[in-house]
């Protein structure tokens, strides 16, 4: 039986990306007997333009009924000055919640063809390869009370970050397992000095690191952490934090890496549900141009072979296809250095050398 599968292509260089990802999906998956149904549905603003809203209840059922999602991107100027609960980005928040993703993974790994695209020095990242665990559906995103109030010269507003054990414990157990499967560390990311929030998430990561003696953990202050991922980044395995910090240091994460273009992510439910999509954003500057680079894309769609289907063969086939054509120097345009010459590739030559290299 075809497994049914639902892309969410969205805005930007979405739809661009995804079509990439989805050619990758199907080959790789061929190989490891899977065959897929593919559905498309909308997400964000051109869900906006077609039907008023980010995200329409059907699509969150047809999601529910699917075996796992593809996403691209959501968003772009020309949706900027719409009311905020009703933006592009509110069709994240919204499947997220609805689908009960609240695990995000978000990997970040040097690639050795790709050590000189960091922002930093060659030596502190080559070797890198860290995963960012972030609880996804709680924190201050969807606390209350929320809102605002007060006329002007007197407004104000407020968001309440609310965390309960067991959002804690399920968060810290997912990263605990991921990294069993990696290096055998964990760092719990808090900001318990200042926050009652960070003080449970301490009692909590302490309480389930009792489940794992396996795994050496480590507490560290969000600050230091925003600090040491630049300055000594080889250090860290596996990182699981809140939604907030995970936001801001997963972006930091990945930006050692050279390119947000590079970088995929998974959301979880449990029972191992998951929606996949690529880290970037939409980037309207550059849609329908054929400059985007699909690489997050693709390696997303190996997360999701693995992660959904536990094809890790298929997955790891992808991500040697997609180490082979960057050894071999193609790069998309956001991979090539000031001063560097080099032929850029486009989004779907990028997508064909995949395949090339898959086959």
């Amino acid at each position: 039986m075809a497994e049914k599968i639902i892309l969410l292509p969205g805005d930007g260089i979405g739809p661009e990306v995804t079509e990439q990802a989805r050619l990758v999906l199907e080959k790789a998956g061929a190989k490891a007997g899977l065959s897929f149904e593919f559905e498309e549905e909308l997400i964000g603003g051109c869900s906006i333009d077609a039907h008023g809203t980010p995200l329409r209840e059907e699509v969150i059922e047809k999601c529910r009924g699917s075996r796992s999602v593809l996403l691209g991107a959501v968003g772009g100027p020309k949706w900027d000055d719409m009311p905020v609960d009703v933006r592009p980005e509110k069709g994240l928040l919204a499947i997220r919640k609805a689908l009960g993703l609240f695990a995000n993974l978000r990997p970040a790994q040097v690639m050795p063809a790709l050590v000189n695209a960091s922002a930093l020095r060659p030596e502190i990242v080559e070797g890198v390869d860290m995963l960012v665990v972030r609880e996804l559906t709680g924190g201050i995103y969807f606390g209350e009370p929320r809102g605002r109030s007060g006329e002007k010269g007197n407004r104000s507003a407020v968001n309440a970050m609310v965390y309960d054990e067991h959002e804690v414990a399920r968060i810290t157990r997912v990263a605990f397992e991921q990294a069993r499967l990696r290096r055998h560390h964990v760092t719990h990311v808090h900001k318990a000095n200042v926050l009652d929030v960070s003080q449970l998430w301490m009692e909590v990561v302490d309480e389930v690191a009792k489940e794992y003696p396996d795994v050496e953990l480590a507490h560290q202050l969000v600050d230091s952490c925003a600090m040491l991922l630049v300055q000594e980044p080889k250090r860290f395995d596996v990182i699981v934090t809140g939604n907030l910090f995970g936001d801001i240091l997963s972006d930091e994460a990945a930006m050692i890496t050279g390119s947000l273009g590079m970088l995929p992510s998974a959301s979880l439910a449990e029972g191992g549900f998951g929606l996949f999509e690529p880290v970037h954003g939409s980037a309207p500057d550059i849609a329908g141009k054929d400059l985007a680079n699909p690489l997050a894309a693709i390696q997303s769609a190996a997360m999701l072979l693995e992660t959904a289907f536990g094809a890790k063969e298929a997955a790891g086939a992808i991500r040697k296809a997609v180490t082979d054509v960057l050894d071999a120097g193609h790069r998309s345009g956001d991979l090539i250095l000031p001063g560097e010459s080099r032929e850029t590739v486009g989004c779907k030559r990028m997508g064909e050398l995949v395949l090339e290299a898959l086959a």
